[in-house]
């Protein structure tokens, strides 16, 4: 059997060759066009609803966030096991649907059994939101920036920031996560002695950057060609917003935050770590889009970090 197939082979040389060519041809539409997955993107039947409540205890956030979302998602077709987590301030329901069930509509009814749960929580807490599980969601790749002790900080962070918005910035990445960084601020050492000489109370001072921090809404402006809405900008983004708040005025004399206080960037007490061979370092998880080329976008990741690797001191 196998010499009369040898023989047909030879003896039809053309039609062998141009069958081996379709091969090798399929063979490389199949490589360009069919992800490359280390972990295959699989659709996870699991969704999570998030409810939050500030200063709650767990027992409260049980019997006020977690019941009522509970008995809602019980009603919810097709809903395999539902699991609930309460938490100091928080509480997390994970709705598990057979895995036969259609997903797009399960998503559809477990938004609108939280709809129908929202009533039954207190006034007082933050809308509750749905995270869809997918396998999809671990990094691809971490690039991690190392500096010595002699290395300031905000240097690493900055330059950790700048490659982070490259990265995220790829059609293919899903997200850039950093990790072991501390957020950023602008702290305020109030000086006694200049409050005293201004005759301001640190209540009053307190107060001014409060009312402040807020986005006043104005009402709307009808101009005979149509509508315009009116708000008071009065929200802080910068540093210079911090500086020139008015702390209090006498006639033409404004005196302001940079009058009675010291105004420094510093960051926050660090909260995590993240360390490379005893080294403390910034991380940055990368993970791609679902039907993303895991290769491909590895590529991506890896030619934004060279374009860097030339600015970084010699230290980092």
């Amino acid at each position: 059997m196998n010499n009369i197939l040898v023989d047909a082979a030879v003896g039809r040389s053309r039609t062998t060759l141009l069958i081996m060519l379709m091969v090798v041809l399929g063979g490389i539409a199949a490589r360009v066009l069919i992800p490359i997955e280390s972990n295959p993107n699989v659709e996870v039947p699991v969704f999570m609803v998030v409810a939050v409540h500030e200063g709650i205890s767990p027992e409260d956030a049980e019997r006020l966030l977690v019941k009522p979302l509970e008995v809602e998602m019980r009603t919810v077709e097709g809903v395999d096991e539902v699991r609930a987590f309460a938490y100091e301030g928080t509480a997390r329901v994970l709705v598990e649907f057979d895995a036969a069930h259609d997903l797009d509509q399960a998503l559809l009814d477990v938004r609108a059994a939280v709809d129908r749960a929202k009533p039954e929580f207190p006034s007082s807490a933050e809308e509750p939101f749905i995270l869809e599980q997918s396998a999809a969601d671990f990094p691809i790749i971490q690039v991690n920036l190392v500096g010595g002790e002699d290395v300031p900080e905000r240097l690493v962070y900055n330059l950790a920031q700048e490659i982070r918005r490259d990265v995220k910035a790829l059609p293919d990445v899903l997200d850039a996560e950093l990790q072991g960084h501390r957020e950023e601020l602008l702290e305020v050492v109030i000086d006694p002695v200049r409050l005293e000489a201004y005759q301001v109370s640190s209540e009053q001072l307190l107060n001014t950057v409060i009312r402040n921090n807020r986005l006043i809404a104005a009402g709307s402006l009808d101009t005979g060609a149509g509508r315009i809405a009116v708000k008071v900008p009065s929200v802080i983004e910068t540093a210079a917003d911090v500086f020139d708040l008015p702390v209090k005025a006498n006639g033409d004399t404004v005196v302001t935050l940079a009058d009675v206080a010291d105004i420094r960037r510093t960051f926050k007490d660090r909260q995590r770590y993240a360390r490379v061979n005893g080294m403390g370092s910034i991380s940055l998880n990368v993970s791609k889009r679902a039907g993303a080329n895991v290769v491909d976008t590895v590529a991506q990741v890896k030619a934004v970090v060279e374009r860097y690797r030339a600015e970084l001191p010699a230290k980092v």
